[in-house]
């Protein structure tokens, strides 16, 4: 892996500091080897998995199984996995292509994929021992054996750490003995192996274990009966139950009581690669609907030539382009920060763990932001199908069903939005971000004379980059405030903290959107660029709209009076266009560009 020259903002920076278009990687950028992956994975999904959607829909889990399979005999499951221990051993960038292009046939497969690749495998990959990785990765690697991750339990979904799975030293010493209940467990009909979470006597924090299942020989597991769910219908998911199940001492995952510490990485990996596993699935949806919006006529016209058609198309394809410009700008953070770490000596374990951690705050803004677009996307597609939509012949009724988990999965959006502020503070607290600086030159300039000079706009995105500067003043100030107000206890006003984090995603959102279309800008030209522009152009003007409604809330919440006129006079002053543009016209570039193509181009 290459060391990287340039200097890379630590995670949650791009608050604070301004970011050069040079300086974000777009998917413009993939290197060769990562457009053949892209490419075998696409042919691959087409192959085995969309072509026998019904199979998925009908509940063939077997059929799930056969094709984890498939990919495993490719090679698709290792990616990631280094290749001493029979994987691909590529960056991380490669693994987010993977992920992304595998998990847009279909929902089922995508979570089979996700749970076998990521929290079956990679805590292995990362916490395991030499000989538990020797033993264990080599067959997950390559599909042999087949993982599940059993964290959840009735009483313990997003307070992970409060379960109530227990783990007992024999008396020779030589094995823990497992009693409890885990649910919602994915891959669990199929898995050779289990990542299961316990805790020993009154431990503050649950222990990991790598646990062996055979059906033949089931060691005190049984496994519920398969739920039956809202989408995501052939992934295996099922309760799991342990009675005295003998797991050998060695089989501890790290250390006694470090299978929290596991499960919060695990989910930070887990939470970029969602992101990723959505966009593929929204270009699969908007082409699908764009070709029926140019087949189908009413009033003898092509509903895709209708306004209300093309403001629809439009926002489905910028919300897209947004995820995938934002999802990748991380991804290579990542990639190069784990460069950074393993050039400065640390191990290919710590650089991987420390990498992910360090844009955790990321990692939870693509989950949130990324999930909530896909489900928006099967709708709109729904909707343009109108009542043909809502019928099983289409495959726009599970795609919308299939969309609903991601926003739970991985810590539900509530609790990651929750996450990313608190998050950010924190880093703030230990110096990592400043943010007490920056806060305070915002509150100083509230007191201050506004500037009346004219701006010079001529610039492509002048005036757009002074918003996106603005809205990061938005945030600045209403958190500011609120954390002078409340202090530590801040983490209880929890819609307060929605609202932080509303503003906080879409900045982040809409500069990785704008600062990708002006890279592509000045490298093959705006005219070539147009769509793209009008896209970054479009999010921003939509992000501009959120910001000011959720710094408004914010605001009113905790502030009244003079104090409360005051920043609501600066939201006003930082959520406002010199020139505003013209949204109706921007959609329909965009539109326009769709229709012509009859997909999903940019």
């Amino acid at each position: 892996m290459e060391t990287v020259e340039k200097d890379i903002l630590r995670g949650g920076q791009f608050l604070v500091k301004e970011s050069k278009c040079e300086d974000i990687f777009t998917p413009e950028d993939f290197s060769e080897e990562q457009i053949m992956m892209k490419e075998a994975v696409k042919e691959f999904t087409d192959r085995e998995i969309v072509a026998h959607r019904d199979r998925f829909e009908a509940k063939d889990y077997a059929l799930t199984e056969e094709v984890m399979k498939k990919a495993g005999e490719l090679g698709f499951l290792g990616v990631a996995v280094p290749e001493e221990y029979g994987g691909m051993g590529m960056g991380f960038v490669s693994t987010m292509i993977t992920c992304e292009y595998i998990s847009s046939g279909n929902g089922s497969l995508s979570t089979a994929f996700g749970a076998h690749t990521g929290i079956g495998t990679m805590p292995i990959t990362l916490y395991g021992t030499e000989e538990q990785k020797q033993k264990y990765v080599p067959k997950l690697a390559s599909g042999e054996w087949m993982g599940a991750y059993c964290l959840t339990e009735p009483g313990a979904g997003s307070d992970a750490n409060s379960g109530k799975t227990t783990a007992e030293l024999t008396e020779d010493g030589k094995s823990y003995k497992i009693n409890g209940q885990k649910m919602w467990i994915s891959n669990a009909g199929f898995c050779n192996l289990m990542i299961v979470f316990a805790r020993i006597e009154d431990d503050k924090n649950i222990t990991g274990f790598i646990v062996e299942y055979d059906a033949a020989n089931p060691n005190g597991i049984t496994l519920g009966e398969e739920e039956h769910k809202l989408g995501i219908r052939a992934s295996s998911t099922r309760q799991v139950f342990f009675n005295d199940t003998v797991v050998p001492a060695e089989n501890m995952l790290s250390v006694r009581g470090g299978g929290f510490k596991i499960a919060v990485n695990a989910l930070n990996v887990g939470r970029i690669k969602l992101a990723a596993a959505c966009i593929d699935s929204q270009r699969r949806v908007l082409t699908t609907a764009l070709q029926y919006a140019n087949e189908r006529k009413q009033f003898k016209t092509p509903i895709a030539d209708f306004g209300a058609i093309k403001a629809k198309l439009a926002e489905m394809a910028t919300n897209t382009y947004a995820g995938e410009s934002a999802s990748y700008r991380a991804a290579k953070d990542i990639e190069d920060r784990i460069a950074m770490r393993m050039a400065a000596g640390n191990s290919h374990q710590e650089a991987e763990l420390k990498g992910v951690e360090e844009y955790a705050i990321e990692c939870s803004i693509l989950k949130v932001t990324v999930s909530e677009d896909v489900q928006a996307c099967a709708d709109e597609g729904i909707q343009i199908f109108g009542g043909m939509g809502f019928s099983e012949e289409t495959p726009m009724e599970a795609a919308w069903r299939d969309a609903r988990i991601a926003r739970i999965y991985e810590g539900t959006n509530e609790i990651n939005r929750m996450l990313s502020v608190g998050m950010l503070i924190k880093k703030a607290m230990k110096g990592h971000v400043d943010l007490l600086g920056p806060a305070t030159a915002v509150a100083d300039e509230l007191m201050g004379i506004p500037s009346f000079d004219t701006p010079d706009y001529s610039e492509l995105f002048a005036e757009e980059k002074e918003m996106i500067a603005k809205m990061k003043k938005v945030f600045l100030m209403v958190a500011g405030s609120a954390i002078q107000k409340y202090g530590p206890d801040l983490e209880k006003h929890q819609q307060l903290l929605l609202a932080a984090a509303n503003i906080l995603n879409e900045i982040y959102m809409a500069e990785s959107t704008l600062l990708r279309a002006e890279k592509n800008a000045k490298r093959f030209g705006e005219d070539a660029q147009e769509g793209q522009i009008a896209m970054a152009k479009l999010y921003l003007y939509n992000a501009v709209e959120i910001v000011a409604k959720n710094g408004r809330e914010g605001i009113i919440s905790f502030a009244e009076g003079d104090e409360q006129r005051m920043l609501l006079m600066g939201l006003k002053r930082f959520t406002k266009y010199a020139n505003y543009p013209n949204v109706v016209a921007l959609r329909n570039t965009i539109a326009e560009k769709l229709k012509a193509e009859n997909k999903y181009c940019f």
